[in-house]
């Protein structure tokens, strides 16, 4: 009898499957934390956890660290705050300890091995690589979104599939695995009763079974982290999804067949890991060294950068009055907006520019112009609130030709790859395709969606659900009053060549799609003259004069365009041009700073080239080196060098009586940020496990993700040439630093009332400090409710009681 699934092996399943990230396909890239399932656990527990089940370590090399220390970088303050928050069993026994620590290599670490590595120092045969390219070769159709000719059938789920695929495959029979077909089309039939007997046939123990499952999710790479976006897909609509429990359920009958088949010769060696995946986890004296000099590095820039905050710069003459202001542009928080709202605002005193997160309030389910896929431009953290399409009944005949366009295209696309046309069709058409190359190598095509009409809410809205939309969207921008005659929606994409990872250039806060569609929505609700009238009534006068126009900042060239057809007004036409100017003003200046940073750059032309060129690997920086973010008003920051490595958030806690406005911040926007930062810390400081690996050896596998070579594993995460620049690294492996200008007590209850934002604090993944009106962080977040006072740190606030 097929033993059945347990409590316990279900409640470590969950654990397991939990404790691996999410992965967005490439079509809609995101940035995902990958210490997600980590969160209640420190920096040192968590390289206790990852060494057990992956063998790598979470923490810059020792000598990254010891450089910095001897350069002055990391001062001896920064080390005696971290030394003071380590477990007192493990750390150095003091500041001269610590030092002299950080200059000698931590030991080697390595996972515990699977049946899989022990089958194959016992053969001499690479078991696990094999295991890999086998999953991986059939997870490619099972997950395919479009690319593959021939996809696996999806219909009975993943178990049944790769059953159905496996049977037939003789691959590990010829290697060596006899009766491997055999013992997959003997397993049970479901994927939960599969697990149980693999389990029991092991010899796992209760206490083993969740570092055990985890280190097998960790064996399959990205194709993990797909399968747990499918879950996290799922929840988030209501649904559930086992497509992570069926690849554990595969790779478990791998586990068993193997250690069958290999028992005489590997039955000792695999007590030994039962019995040491049992053991509790607790992090090493060298992990909990490397994560306080971790702290350490992290303290020394949140030193640079309060004296960065504190410093006060000389106001203008515009600022000092009450002048109305000539242009106002709200931009989104990503940190490549920080470099070009500053260019911007130096070319005149009286351009306002704020921020906001980049899909504007607006999360909606999209349908571009002739086109059936509905994109999701939304934080992934959210459901679609509302639908929109692009075009009017008038464009609906057009709409409907261009879609059957694009069908007869991929139709004709799917010909030329087929196995019977394909050489054919190359012997016969490659000429023609020379002028495509020439045009496309020359960038003189224009993107599709440049030219696509205005989107639409469609359903439309009742009036009293548009003015309430605005309402709310407006407050939370702190955009209330003081309107100017011009307010831009300023949205952002990526326009680059030949790169599979171009989503993950775009709006984070869209789901990996460019800002336009929100901003152009916003602009048009906001212009609208009935919603005007509804948010007169509450409290929010728009002059008559001021209108709304959208934009896309196109980060690659840091050039900005107007959607001002959308809304024609001859009234401004003076104005959009005097706006179309300064911006491209502002645009050469943030090109001349960004040429500083970027390989081989050395004119305003390098960076025009760079998006246009189908070998260039680093088109643009993206968000490498962000390391904070800010929430205050913009005086606060305004003419302060942050160098594009700040989150920029206006937010006014006077205006917010409720504080409705800093739970939004802190609960959505915050925590968004921390996985694009905890992102790039994951891919550079384990590029192996976390990072996407080498431009040069991609390949795209089924419109998801990328292989290095013709297969095996996916790679989640960032490219390398993301985060290095073929000399050093580009991105500073840095935790997140939060600032924001608002009321401890306020911020104590937010972080009372939601336990998992408050875990990434009191566990270390966030730094938290509060903002006075000079612009200083006074207090720093201390862990449990309580805060201390950055210029003395002996003294703790107690938490402030609820009201």
């Amino acid at each position: 009898m097929t033993p059945l699934m347990t409590v316990q092996l279900d409640q470590a399943l969950d654990g397991a499957v939990r404790a691996v990230p999410p992965a967005w396909p490439l079509a809609a890239t995101v940035a995902v934390n990958p210490f997600l399932g980590q969160g209640a656990r420190s920096l040192a527990e968590t390289a206790a956890l990852l060494g057990r089940v992956a063998g790598i370590k979470v923490t810059m090399p020792r000598s990254w660290y010891a450089a910095r220390i001897d350069a002055g970088e990391i001062a001896d303050e920064d080390l005696l705050a971290a030394f003071e928050r380590a477990p007192e069993t493990g750390r150095p026994a003091g500041l001269a300890a610590l030092k002299a620590a950080a200059k000698r290599d931590a030991d080697p670490i390595a996972a515990l091995p699977t049946v899989a590595e022990l089958a194959a120092d016992a053969s001499g045969i690479d078991w696990p690589g094999l295991i890999a390219e086998r999953i991986g070769a059939w997870a490619a159709g099972f997950f395919d979104q479009g690319q593959a000719l021939w996809a696996a059938p999806k219909e009975k789920g993943a178990y049944s599939a790769w059953r159905a695929a496996a049977t037939h495959d003789l691959t590990p029979e010829i290697l060596g695995l006899k009766g491997f077909a055999r013992h997959v089309a003997e397993a049970p039939q479901r994927a939960d009763e599969a697990i149980a007997r693999a389990v029991e046939r092991l010899g796992l123990a209760e206490a083993a079974l969740p570092t055990y499952l985890h280190a097998l999710l960790m064996t399959m790479g990205g194709w993990s982290h797909l399968a747990r976006q499918k879950l996290w897909q799922a929840e988030l609509a209501g649904e559930t999804n086992s497509d992570a429990r069926e690849l554990l359920a595969i790779r478990l009958i791998w586990e068993e067949a193997l250690y069958a088949f290999y028992d005489s010769g590997i039955a000792a060696e695999w007590d030994a890991v039962c019995a040491a995946h049992a053991k509790p986890l607790a992090a090493s004296s060298d992990q909990i060294l490397d994560a306080t000099l971790q702290e350490a590095a992290e303290r020394a820039t949140q030193r640079d950068l309060a004296a960065t905050l504190a410093a006060t710069p000389a106001a203008t003459a515009a600022e000092r009055s009450d002048e109305r202001p000539a242009l106002q542009a709200a931009f989104c928080i990503d940190v490549r907006s920080e470099v070009f709202r500053r260019a911007l605002e130096s070319i005149d005193p009286s351009i306002r520019t704020l921020g906001f997160a980049g899909f504007f309030g607006l999360a909606t389910s999209h349908r571009r112009f002739g086109s059936d896929v509905e994109e999701l431009r939304l934080p992934v953290l959210l459901n679609p609130g509302v639908h929109s399409v692009s075009g009017g009944e008038k464009d609906a005949q057009a709409d409907l030709f261009a879609r059957f366009s694009a069908r007869a295209k991929r139709a004709w696309g799917r010909f030329k790859l087929a196995a019977v046309s394909s050489f054919a069709f190359v012997e016969a058409a490659g000429p023609i395709y020379a002028v495509r190359l020439v045009r496309d190598a020359l960038r003189l095509r224009v993107p599709a969606e440049d030219g696509e009409p205005p989107p639409r809410l469609d359903p439309a809205l009742t009036l009293e659900q548009q003015i309430g939309a605005a309402e709310t969207i407006l407050r939370a921008m702190s955009l209330t009053r003081d309107f100017a005659p011009l307010v831009l929606i300023v949205g952002h994409g990526a326009r680059v060549m030949n790169n599979p990872h171009a989503s993950a250039l775009h709006c984070g806060a869209c789901g990996g799609y460019s800002g336009e569609v929100n901003a152009r929505l916003l602009a048009l609700l906001v212009n609208d003259g009935e919603v005007r009238s509804g948010l007169r009534e509450k409290g929010i006068e728009i002059p008559g004069d001021t209108l709304f126009v959208a934009a896309l900042h196109d980060t690659t060239g840091d050039r900005v365009s107007l959607y001002s057809k959308d809304v024609a007004s001859a009234a401004h036409k003076a104005e959009l041009k005097r706006a179309e100017t300064w911006l491209e003003s502002a645009g050469k200046l943030a090109r001349g700073e960004r040429i500083l940073r970027l390989p081989r750059a050395r004119t305003d032309s390098d960076i025009a080239r760079r998006s246009s060129d189908w070998a260039e690997t680093r088109p643009e920086w993206a968000l490498a080196g962000c390391k904070a973010f800010i929430a205050a008003p913009r005086a606060r920051t305004k003419g302060k060098g942050l160098a594009g490595r700040a989150f920029l958030h206006d937010y006014l806690w006077k205006d917010d009586k409720d504080f409705g406005v800093l739970e939004l911040i802190m609960t959505a926007p915050v925590v968004v940020a921390s996985w694009i930062s905890l992102q790039y810390y994951g891919s550079t400081v384990a590029p192996e496990t976390f990072g996407g690996g080498n431009k040069l050896l991609h390949n795209v596998i089924g419109g998801l993700g990328v292989v290095e070579g013709n297969g095996g594993n996916l790679r989640p995460g960032l490219p390398w040439q993301s985060v290095h620049d073929g000399e050093s690294f580009a991105h500073e492996p840095l935790r997140l630093s939060v600032y924001i200008e608002a009321p401890r007590e306020a911020m104590t209850e937010i972080l009372r009332k939601h336990p998992g934002v408050r875990a990434l604090f009191d566990n270390g993944w966030l730094s938290l400090f509060a903002m006075d009106e000079s612009g200083a962080a006074s207090w720093r977040y201390a862990g449990d409710l309580t805060w201390i006072a950055v210029d003395a740190q002996e003294q703790l606030e107690p938490a402030p009681q609820a009201a």
